[in-house]
């Protein structure tokens, strides 16, 4: 055998099952390597979050529109909602908020978040409570981009978490 082809070898002996997991290790890897890139490059910087979203959750489509505040924090309030009337034509209101100064609010104005702040070394919005007009209450928030550019929205209450995702419409 000649002198570079001794590196080779190794391989040659190894059984076919385990270079195939080798290779499958390799790839699969590679892809969460590549994932892991386009997910840091919407989440690195702050005002990236910055925008127009589509989003539905149980049933109800909406959009929210996501700005930066003078203090560096930032809100998401809702600007458009499929089905904002009742089925005698009122305007929906935020009747289940707990403050009941808000309950007249209508359903297409509600702020979900406020005081969302970025966490440059963890690289994704937190630090916030997320509002659920549905249920009337609110949770601790937290909201990175996906590997696709979807915004994921995680409220926590108590231990239990739900996450929704919301797509970005216009900047």
């Amino acid at each position: 055998m000649k002198k570079g082809r001794n590196n080779l070898l190794p391989l040659l002996v190894i059984p076919t099952p385990v270079k195939r997991l080798s290779i499958f290790a390799l790839l699969l890897f590679t892809l969460v390597s590549i994932g892991a890139a386009a997910q840091s490059s919407l989440n690195a910087k702050p005002d990236n979050i910055v925008g127009i979203y589509q989003g539905v959750q149980e049933g109800y489509k909406f959009k929210t529109r996501i700005s930066r505040l003078t203090n560096g924090t930032y809100r998401a309030q809702v600007i458009w909602m499929e089905h904002d009337r009742d089925e005698q034509g009122h305007k929906l209101l935020d009747e289940k908020n707990p403050n009941k100064d808000l309950r007249t609010t209508p359903a297409d104005c509600i702020v979900l978040i406020d005081g969302l702040r970025y966490d440059e070394k963890k690289h994704y919005w937190a630090d916030a409570k997320i509002y659920d007009p549905l249920r009337g209450i609110k949770a601790n928030v937290r909201c990175w981009f996906d590997e696709q550019g979807k915004l994921r929205v995680r409220g926590s209450l108590l231990g239990i978490s739900e996450t929704v995702v919301w797509t970005r419409i216009k900047e």
